[in-house]
């Protein structure tokens, strides 16, 4: 679950970035401003995902993504793709800890 998450996080971040190049063009600089807190915040977050907190703030920076698909139009689809790997990153990851919880249960490492 952590790992996941993590991982959508880290993706997030680079996808945030190139968005942030390309309203380079067009958009004032607080626009280009909150898209890089926006991927700095994704980045950082990704170490918080042991905590509940970091699952909070997740939560919020996607969100945040769709949002910013009023600077980037395409960010709305791209936003609502993280936003699914997201709670997909929730779920599955749930399942696997507890498959893992189960199979050390099971046979304990020496």
């Amino acid at each position: 679950m952590r790992v996941l998450s993590a991982a959508v996080l880290t993706m997030e971040a680079f996808v945030m970035g190139f968005a942030v190049l390309l309203a380079m063009g067009e958009h004032t600089g607080s626009a280009l401003t909150i898209g890089g807190v926006i991927a700095i915040a994704a980045l950082l977050n990704a170490g918080l995902m042991k905590k509940r907190i970091g699952w909070i703030i997740g939560s919020i920076l996607q969100i945040a993504m769709i949002g910013y698909g009023y600077v980037v139009t395409p960010m709305y689809f791209m936003g609502a793709l993280f936003a699914g790997l997201w709670v997909a990153a929730f779920l599955v990851g749930r399942k696997g800890e507890a498959i893992r919880a189960e199979l050390l249960r099971q046979r304990p490492l020496k």
